[in-house]
């Protein structure tokens, strides 16, 4: 399955709204309530029976639904709807879609977050779990049950950087009518997992989205049908458990919104110059622009063109040691900062196994192949990556690494 015609940033560009006091950008509406002409109209509301009247912003309210409407339009789906962090639209979809007694097939290479909830938070609640390589279409099949109601994995899996087969992966949901539910936080632009085949797409707003680390926030994007049922008042999660969106950083999201392809492309550009030049000094680079990435094909055929394979690479030092005093050489020496997340302007980098997936037990990261030594980067803005690239490569000489 290919994505190669939609474009999800004249998607979002299509999106243009004028204020009522014709400002070039939404009103920044901070109402927790909102009144109504008349008492039909708030009970019609209430129960979801009208259209442009809002009740409460725990439900809905104009800053959020603006943002709302062009995430949606970026995913090509029909609705979306945003959360107070990339956690809460992750757990808010899947708590949707089970309850006692159900079963979930999932990635083992998720955000460590994502797999401390799916493996031990969700057993309060007689959720089953089942941990699978994704990429293994066969392991899939063979771990989904009669009653699997989610298939659950990233696009670009954190942070071994392997890629999802989504419609293959939405062929086997099918035959047990299971949603497949997919992180896209890494490749926003890049991916179009709605399009490809998911039912509900999920992302942490907090990186590439939002690009400047100064807020913390998520978003899910479906059809209309699943989203009503997410703030349904009665039996909606994300209504029920409240993890609502700040109207003032729902504002600030949307206007970095219309830049993200052009950052997507910066990050992918810097990325792909920076694991190139890893492997010309011998150190082996993770990325799947590289021809040699075992999913570089895949990702070609179902990426959308024009914004890179995106700005995440991972080198590997063998061990913790080596991999914490690399990266004190570069923060010491300018290149960026020694910092969990990702998708921000400066280039950010951690050691993975003992930080945003150390909640993964050790036998897990040893079969799924990450190394203690495991140096993600989340490639920066930079004007000039050969420059950077000489200091990091400093850094390697210093140490004695190359």
């Amino acid at each position: 399955m290919t994505n190669k015609k939609f474009d999800p940033a004249m998607a979002i560009n299509a999106v243009a709204e004028i204020s009522s006091e014709r400002g070039i950008n939404p009103n920044i509406n901070d109402s927790a309530t909102f009144c109504f002409p008349f008492g039909q109209t708030m009970t019609d509301t209430f129960h979801g029976e009208t259209e442009g009247y809002f009740l409460y912003s725990r439900h809905w309210n104009p800053s959020n639904l603006s943002l709302c409407k062009a995430l949606a339009a970026m995913e090509g789906t029909e609705a979306a709807w945003v959360t107070g962090s990339g956690m809460a639209a992750i757990t808010c979809a899947l708590l949707q879609c089970v309850q006692k007694g159900d079963h979930i097939v999932a990635s083992m290479t998720v955000y460590g977050g994502t797999f401390a909830f799916l493996n031990n938070y969700l057993k309060k609640f007689g959720v089953d779990v089942t941990f699978v390589d994704t990429t293994n279409l066969e392991q899939v099949k063979t771990a989904v049950k009669p009653n699997t109601k989610v298939i659950y994995t990233e696009t670009m899996s954190n942070p071994l950087l392997r890629i999802s087969n989504v419609g293959e992966l939405r062929k086997i949901a099918d035959t047990v009518g299971a949603k497949l539910i997919i992180d896209n936080t890494f490749t926003p632009m890049i991916f179009s997992p709605y399009v490809l085949g998911a039912h509900v797409v999920v992302y942490s707003m907090t990186k590439f989205i939002n690009g400047k680390n100064d807020c913390v926030a998520g978003a899910i994007c479906s059809d209309g049908e699943f989203i009503n049922s997410l703030i349904d008042v009665n039996d909606g999660t994300a209504m029920l458990l409240g993890p609502v969106l700040d109207s003032f950083r729902s504002t600030s999201i949307l206007k970095n919104l219309y830049d993200l392809h052009i950052r997507m492309q910066k990050h992918s550009q810097n990325a792909m110059y920076l694991a190139k030049r890893f492997n010309d000094i011998g150190i082996k680079a993770n990325y799947p622009g590289l021809e040699d990435h075992i999913d570089h094909k895949l990702m070609v055929e179902q990426m959308n063109e024009g914004f890179g394979f995106g700005g995440m690479i991972a080198i590997d030092l063998g061990t913790a040691e080596k991999a914490n005093k690399f990266m004190e050489a570069m923060q010491e020496k300018g290149v960026g900062f020694l910092a969990v997340s990702l998708g921000y302007f400066r280039t950010l980098f951690s050691c993975s196994g003992k930080s945003t997936s150390s909640e993964l037990p050790e036998e897990i990261q040893k079969e799924m192949g990450m190394s203690e030594g495991l140096v993600r980067y989340s490639v920066g803005l930079d004007n000039d990556m050969e420059a950077t690239f000489k200091v990091i490569e400093s850094a390697l000489k210093e140490l004695k690494f190359i």
